[in-house]
């Protein structure tokens, strides 16, 4: 989360209250707002408190015309009396609460199974607050089990961790937190993500493991998993060293099993020691709940593992968090039950089309450059054309948020830093509706741009709030 600081100023001018907040008398108690950054000094009704707040938030953007997230912005209303049904329960309270608990130990069996482990039973998984916790939990496993095996020489030894420059932030935080070296393979030409032999080229006697992601967040592209298995497996035999497979899947993971059942990625690799999800992504669950898995309990190292003796009942648990609502679980649980397998390939089949579809149609407009086309992740990415000189991809994003769209434009990271992007989000409840709105938005404001006399933009690193 980002952090926050205290007000610069001593106090800022009071909120306006609208007299017919109040309940019986109109006037009454409003005779003076509420302060912003201290506690009131009394009480207000509650129809009161609520519309201060939810007037406020009206000046958020609309969840649903956000193309920059992944996280779910849709849900049945079934799901939603469910999620509310169970936002008081506390998902560490295991004894207290058993058959949530159960909810969850189904899910990560069901994602075993999905995930083709050979033994879904010797399966170890949990549920997290999302993937970045579970990225977490799962380089926290890689590091222990490389210590475990280099006794010897750690903690003299440094530790690296092996991925391409494409990931997301959460593994640049794992590294900086943990005191990982982080090893990025650079981006080159148009292969926008990992290069599996370079990547078994920057590994060592130090590298923990090396991380897939299954896709980018940057394009939407799966990385080559298996290429990435079979050069690791190639440099086992000329050197001798065994290197581990995390696949980040934090998308792909709840797209590839439905999408493309012939695309081998997960622990049908006998590389691959863990996966995480996301499974307030393409996992169809409001945020925020994730997933981790390991391939077995030889890949979760045991004393990481905490046996709490909590509220009357012994309960194993690896996490970074502790208490949380056990709503998300719940959800997650009812998605898997109400959709299935043909249910959700469906969904997902129907946001693949939806983000080929509207891809197709941006490349017709004649201004812009497909870098992918929403045949991986149901996302895609486009850049100006070469002739466009009038206008680049941050006046496009901001001039679509004008009109409600929140499309982020952003930048390349080593060694495409010349090259800056528009990316498109496509999720459940993106419908085909939604997308031509979104195209004709896009069309009607192509005759101004190409009037400017040149970019707006001058500082690109300033243009957007986005970052990976």
């Amino acid at each position: 989360m980002p952090l926050h600081k205290g007000p610069e100023k001593p106090d800022e001018r009071p909120l306006s209250v609208n007299p017919f907040y109040g309940e019986a008398d109109p006037v009454g108690g409003m005779t003076e707002a509420p302060p912003k950054h201290r506690l009131p000094t009394a009480p207000l009704p509650p129809s009161t408190a609520y519309q201060v707040v939810h007037d406020e938030l009206m000046l958020d953007g609309n969840s649903r015309l956000n193309l920059a997230t992944f996280v779910t912005t849709w849900m049945e209303p079934q799901a939603g009396i469910l999620m509310g049904e169970c936002r008081d329960k506390n998902m560490i309270d295991k004894d207290e609460y058993p058959r949530t608990a159960e909810l969850e130990r189904r899910c990560v069996a069901m994602l075993a199974d999905l995930w083709n482990a050979p033994d879904p039973s010797a399966v170890v998984g949990c549920s997290t607050t999302g993937s970045s916790e579970a990225c977490m939990l799962a380089g926290m496993a890689l590091k222990r089990r490389w210590s475990q095996r280099n006794a010897d020489r750690y903690p003299a030894a440094r530790p690296n961790l092996v991925m391409g420059v494409n990931v997301q932030v959460c593994w640049e935080k794992f590294c900086n937190f943990w005191e990982v070296e982080a090893r990025l393979v650079p981006m080159e030409g148009e292969r926008f993500h990992l290069d599996p032999q370079a990547a078994a080229e920057l590994c060592d006697e130090n590298t923990i493991g090396v991380v897939g992601i299954l896709g980018s967040t940057f394009d939407g592209s799966y990385e080559p998993i298996v290429d990435l298995c079979a050069a690791l497996d190639a440099l086992q035999e000329r050197t001798g060293l065994d290197i581990p497979v995390h696949v980040d899947g934090a998308s792909g993971a709840m797209v590839a099993p439905f999408l493309d059942e012939d695309l081998v990625w997960d622990f049908r690799l006998p590389r691959v020691a863990s996966i995480n999800t996301s499974g307030h992504k393409y996992g169809l669950v409001y945020p925020g709940v994730g997933w981790a898995l390991w391939r077995d309990k030889e890949a979760l190292p045991e004393e990481l593992v905490f046996r709490v003796n909590y509220l009357g009942g012994n309960m194993p648990t690896f996490a970074l968090n502790f208490s949380r609502p056990g709503a998300q679980v719940v959800a997650q649980y009812y998605t898997f039950l109400r959709l299935g397998r043909e249910g959700y390939r469906a969904v997902q089949q129907s946001t693949r089309d939806v983000a080929r579809g509207v891809a197709e149609r941006v490349e017709a407009l004649g201004d812009f450059r497909l870098l992918t086309r929403g045949d991986e992740l149901p996302v895609f990415a486009f850049t100006t054309a070469p002739d466009v000189r009038a206008y680049d991809v941050f006046d496009v994003s901001r001039r679509l948020r004008e009109r409600g769209w929140l499309v982020p434009a952003y930048t390349f990271p080593p060694n495409r830093e010349d090259l800056s992007v528009l990316r498109v989000v496509c999720r459940n409840g993106f419908s085909t509706d939604l997308a031509d709105l979104f195209v004709e938005d896009l069309e009607q404001l192509l005759p101004e741009l190409r009037r400017q006399s040149q970019p707006f933009t001058r500082d690109k690193g300033a243009a957007t709030g986005f970052h990976h």
